[in-house]
């Protein structure tokens, strides 16, 4: 029976180490210290959600719908994936500064280049 991996201690919440590698067909073991995959870190949920995403395309209308949760729900769980994984999710540009540098665009107040420019700003 397979296992799968824990990304962590389940005692003291330390990062877990693959010391023994098995092959099932011919039965060699090789032992060591092996690098874990980087996924390995995520639970269970959190590798679902990434399945759902990956097979949307990222659409996240698609996931939350196949989900059954609420868009804030599935942009939390992401963003929680990416500090999982030692990111730090990029915020979102609110509704309300993206229409008002749409309005000094239509304005000609700024050009297309300043609005890319200030919207980058905005989600840093």
């Amino acid at each position: 029976m397979l296992h799968s991996h824990p990304g962590s201690c389940p005692i003291c919440g330390g990062e877990m180490v693959i010391r023994e590698l098995e092959c099932p067909t011919c039965a060699i073991t090789i032992q060591g210290r092996f690098e874990t995959c980087p996924f390995c870190v995520l639970s269970k949920e959190q590798v679902e959600l990434i399945k759902i995403f990956l097979k949307s395309r990222g659409n996240l209308k698609e996931v939350e719908r196949e989900l059954g949760i609420s868009y804030p729900t599935v942009r939390a769980r992401l963003d929680d994936v990416v500090r999982t994984l030692g990111f730090t999710p990029v915020p979102e540009v609110t509704d309300e500064i993206k229409e008002e540098l749409l309005a000094k665009l239509e304005a000609g107040e700024i050009d297309a280049d300043e609005f890319v420019r200030r919207l980058d700003e905005a989600a840093a």
